[in-house]
C-alpha cells in the first residue's frame, strides 16, 4: 500500500517570454544625410519582483554609422540607451514563502530592425525578446513504498573465492568429447 509525503523543492513556478519592438530616438548633432549602419552590443539587464510584477531594467550600446557635408564625411557615434519594463508573469503554483529569484533570459538579442535620418536625428527601431522565470519554494507530492526492500547477503571474501573455485572445479573442460 502506497502513503504520501510531500517534499518542499525550489521549482519554477512562473514562466513566459515577451516581444518587445521599441523606436529610440539619437541626436547627432549634425544633419544626417545618410544612416549607413546600425548595431547593438553590450546588452546588460536583470529583474526584481516589485508588487507581484516582474520589473526588468536593461542597457545596451547603439553604435550609428552615418555621412554628412553633404555625403562627404562619415562618423560612428555610440549611444548607451537604457529600458524599464514591467510585465505579469502568471504563477502556476503557490509559493511557499515570500523569497522569489526571478531569472531574465536574452533569447532574442536587441537588434536594429530599421534606421532613418530626421535631421539632426536618427531614428532606429529596436527588436528584442525576454524570457522570465520565477523560481520559488513549492511543495510536491510523492507516493512511497513502505515496504523495506531486502537487504542483500554480503559475502566474506573468502566464501567468494571458495565459490568460484567451486565453480571452476565443475566446469569439464572435454564436454565436446564426451557421448
Amino acid at each position: 500500500m502506497s502513503a504520501y509525503k510531500e517534499i518542499v523543492t525550489k521549482a519554477v513556478v512562473g514562466k513566459g517570454k515577451k516581444y518587445y519592438k521599441n523606436t529610440y530616438t539619437v541626436d547627432v548633432g549634425t544633419p544626417v544625410d545618410t544612416v549607413l549602419g546600425a548595431w547593438v552590443i553590450n546588452h546588460k539587464f536583470s529583474g526584481k519582483e516589485v508588487n507581484k510584477k516582474v520589473e526588468i531594467d536593461g542597457s545596451f550600446d547603439v553604435n550609428l554609422w552615418y555621412s554628412h557635408d553633404n555625403d562627404t564625411k562619415t562618423s560612428v557615434i555610440t549611444k548607451t540607451l537604457t529600458y524599464k519594463d514591467v510585465v505579469t508573469v502568471f504563477q502556476k503554483e503557490t509559493v511557499d514563502s515570500g523569497e522569489k529569484d526571478i531569472i531574465v533570459r536574452s533569447l532574442k538579442g536587441p537588434s536594429c530592425i530599421s534606421a532613418r535620418e530626421d535631421g539632426n536625428n536618427i531614428i532606429i527601431d529596436i527588436e528584442k525578446e525576454l524570457g522570465v522565470e520565477i523560481v520559488g519554494d513549492t511543495k510536491v507530492k510523492i507516493a512511497i513504498e513502505e515496504d523495506e526492500e531486502p537487504w542483500d547477503e554480503i559475502k566474506d571474501d573468502e566464501k567468494i573465492e571458495e565459490d568460484l573455485k567451486e565453480i571452476d572445479d565443475s566446469v569439464k573442460e572435454d564436454y565436446l568429447d564426451e557421448k
